[in-house]
C-alpha cells in the first residue's frame, strides 16, 4: 500500500469536483437559447398583427413555432446531459476518495476525455492512476473491508 497512490486519489477526487463544477457551469449557457425559444413561441402565440392588420403568410408563424419549440428542446437537452454529466463527476470523485466503484470511476474518466481541456487532463491523469496495480489493490482492499464490517 502506497501512501503516494492514496493521495494521488484523493487530490484527484478534489479536481473532480473542480471540473464538476465547471461543467455544470457551462451547461448553463444553453439558457439563454431557451429563453429566446419561449420569446419566439410567447411572439408566435400571443403576438401583435402585422401594420396592415393581418400576417402577411400564414405559414411564417408555424415556421417560427417550430423554431421556437428546437430552441426549446436542444437546449433542454443539453442543459441536462451537461448536468448529468456534472452529477456522474462528482459521484466519480466520491468514489475516488472512498476507494469504492472502481469501474465507475474508470469509465468517467475515459467520459471527461471529452470535456476538452479540463476533462481531457483529468481523464487521463486519472486513467494513469488507476490503472497502476497498486491502486487497482487498494480498490479491492477498500471492498474486502467493507465486506468485512
Amino acid at each position: 500500500m502506497d501512501s503516494s497512490d492514496t493521495e494521488n486519489l484523493s487530490i484527484l477526487s478534489i479536481f473532480h469536483y473542480v471540473v464538476a463544477g465547471l461543467a455544470a457551469l457551462l451547461a448553463c449557457f444553453p439558457i439563454l437559447h431557451l429563453i429566446m425559444g419561449f420569446i419566439v413561441i410567447f411572439a408566435c402565440l400571443f403576438g401583435a398583427e402585422s401594420s396592415t392588420g393581418r400576417t402577411d403568410t400564414p405559414e411564417a408563424p408555424v415556421m417560427f413555432l417550430i423554431i421556437g419549440i428546437m430552441f426549446i428542446i436542444i437546449p433542454l437537452i443539453i442543459i441536462f446531459l451537461g448536468w448529468a454529466f456534472a452529477v456522474c463527476l462528482v459521484f466519480a470523485g466520491r468514489f475516488l476518495s472512498k476507494k469504492i466503484h472502481y469501474r465507475f470511476c474508470l469509465v468517467m474518466a475515459g467520459i471527461s476525455c471529452a470535456f476538452v481541456p479540463f476533462g481531457t487532463v483529468l481523464g487521463v491523469f486519472t486513467i494513469l492512476v488507476l490503472v497502476k496495480p497498486s491502486v487497482k489493490q487498494l480498490f479491492d482492499t477498500a471492498i474486502q473491508n467493507r465486506t468485512t464490517e
